[in-house]
């Protein structure tokens, strides 16, 4: 019941950690795996419809948004990982639709400002020139 950690290794990509132990009692060696677990995350749209979390659709928007911009494909991916881990770490199982956008509209911004106004054009539906040029007038303070 008793035992003590030899040594711990991140394995699977990070997916799960392994650890090598031995009993207190009788010297004996064993090793454990422990797993993370993923939370199952369910997107709350602004309808209040609900659907599970897709990271596809995260990166389809990302991509439009990066049209003939000088952001990569890995660049995008690793925004979508660090996007995707910080909704996990939240612990919750469901998320705004908005949060999703505001997180995804914060990296862009730190990425690549063009991109940043276009998802953000999309995302927040500008009614006119003017909502347009506030945010214009926010990005360039």
């Amino acid at each position: 019941m008793e035992d003590k950690v030899v040594d711990s290794r991140s394995v699977q990509e990070g997916g799960a950690v392994r650890r090598r132990r031995e009993c207190l009692s009788c010297g004996e060696r064993f090793t454990t795996y422990e797993y993370i677990e993923a939370v199952t995350l369910t997107v709350v749209k602004s309808d209040g419809r609900r659907e599970l979390f897709d990271r596809q659709k995260i990166i389809s928007g990302i991509k439009l948004a990066c049209n003939k911009r000088p952001v990569s494909s890995k660049r995008i991916e690793a925004m979508v990982v660090e996007i995707e881990t910080a909704l996990q770490e939240q612990g919750k199982n469901e998320i705004s639709s908005d949060k999703i956008g505001e997180m995804v509209m914060a990296k862009l911004k730190e990425i690549d400002e063009v991109a940043y106004v276009r998802f953000a054009s999309v995302y927040r539906k500008f009614a006119d020139k003017a909502e347009f040029m506030e945010e214009l007038k926010k990005l360039l303070d």
